[in-house]
């Protein structure tokens, strides 16, 4: 692949940021939330709302969890990241279409195929960022990642900005109809922007040693998934990243996911709940990018610190949350460190991987992120059912920032780097012989 194959291979795989942000944007964060706490959940107390919403989050990670690695090890032996990634794709952009039929009180329609919607987001997510190592050099992995996040805020944000529209200014008695619409406008989204991706990234090269030949892809994938689970504890700096990666993105994914629910619990209106969440998108942008400048200054580590300290102040006082301006106050905050806490974790984690391996080490990237984001909102759940309000959930995610600080201060990076290289040139080395 020549230089200008490479960047054009770049520009087409940020474009799948710009496709799936549909999903994360008015899925996951603004349009549905608000949608299912008013329309789906119709007839629940507010609370109890929020805590059938935070379950529903809780069960589609956990599925996504525990198939990620096992995918990635078939995807790695196969030479097919490209193919599962579609294969995701699809099932996701079908069960973003399906949540058109929701109507009111149809609450576990609404759970069952947000479900499927969210398995293929996080399906996917595995695959695409597998492919980072393969086309970003290593000098250039942190803005790439960043890159891409920046655009998925634009992408993300347009299309909210379009479905706030179709919401906002339709008659009353169209609003349902038209916040049904936007589902669909996802979905369509979603699927047509994929295609840069699957058209223009080369597939990474098929790598197996002679013991693995003429085996099936099950048989060797789940013997690789049992290696590269015992090989990625071997990798210290690694395994140090993934627990404080659990950690901390356990607080960052449940802000995301449950802010626009937890406001509309406390009364925040559906105007401002939802521009907060546009307001997010376009404000993130430059942010995203100056987190990739800042890590090049400052490093990755340090940069990620940063984006900690001002979440926790972030939980802290999203337990004070009284006003609409408030929310719109800490949506600001929250679009400065998104993007960039994010986009870095992924680009670190590129960096401390055999990129050989690079779809079965990110499935496990993909399980703490997916496991985080189940005990997070789980937890979140059950406190805000038990105590009548969900005050108290907001500001416990503050221990998981602390803790996550901590444990990133331990990762030596430049240690990782090499390990990962080293065995990257023993497995080539094995390949050759092989």
């Amino acid at each position: 692949m020549d230089e200008k194959q490479r960047k054009r291979a770049i520009t087409a795989w940020t474009m799948y940021d710009w496709a799936n942000s549909a999903f994360a944007t008015t899925i996951m964060a603004a349009v549905l939330p608000v949608y299912y706490s008013s329309v789906a959940a119709a007839g629940l107390a507010p609370n109890i709302a929020t805590a059938y919403w935070g379950y529903t989050t809780s069960i589609s990670l956990l599925v996504a969890a525990v198939l990620g690695p096992i995918l990635g090890a078939v995807a790695d032996f196969s030479g097919a990241k490209k193919r599962f990634l579609a294969i995701f794709m699809a099932i996701g952009v079908a069960g973003t279409a399906l949540l058109y039929l929701v109507k009111s009180g149809d609450w576990l329609m609404a759970s069952a195929f947000f479900v499927l919607g969210e398995l293929g987001f996080a399906g996917s997510l595995v695959f695409y960022d597998s492919l980072l190592p393969h086309i970003a050099r290593p000098d250039e992995v942190d803005m790439v990642s960043s890159r891409g996040y920046a655009i998925g805020y634009l992408g993300g944000g347009l299309l909210l900005a379009v479905n706030l529209a179709m919401i906002m200014l339709a008659p009353k008695e169209m609003a349902g109809l038209m916040t049904r619409l936007s589902f669909v406008t996802v979905a369509v989204w979603w699927f047509i922007f994929t295609i840069p991706l699957l058209r223009l990234v080369p597939e990474p090269p098929r790598r197996f040693t002679a013991s693995e030949a003429g085996k099936s892809a099950i048989t060797v994938s789940f013997k690789r998934l049992g290696q590269t689970f015992r090989e990625i504890r071997r990798f210290r700096e690694l395994f140090i990243f993934l627990v404080a990666f659990w950690f901390y993105n356990d607080g960052i994914g449940t802000i995301i996911k449950m802010a626009t629910i937890y406001g509309a619990e406390i009364g925040i209106s559906q105007t401002s709940l939802i521009g907060t969440l546009l307001l997010v998108q376009f404000v993130g942008i430059p942010f995203a990018f100056l987190f990739g400048w800042l890590a090049r200054k400052i490093g990755a580590k340090r940069s990620i610190y940063i984006s900690l300290v001002v979440y926790a102040l972030i939980a802290i006082c999203g337990y004070f949350l009284q006003k609409e301006w408030q929310f719109w106050a800490l949506g600001i905050a929250v679009a400065t460190v998104q993007g960039g806490s994010q986009a870095l974790s992924r680009s670190l984690f590129s960096r401390l991987a055999p990129r050989s391996k690079s779809a079965e080490f990110f499935g496990f990237f993909s399980v703490s992120e997916k496991f985080a984001g189940i005990v997070g909102p789980f937890v979140f759940a059950v406190v805000g059912q038990l105590m009548g309000s969900s005050r108290l959930s907001i500001v416990s995610l503050i221990i998981f920032f602390i803790v996550g600080a901590v444990l990133l201060s331990k990762v030596d990076e430049e240690k990782g780097v090499r390990a990962a290289q080293l065995e990257e040139e023993q497995l080539l080395a094995a390949a050759r012989e092989g």
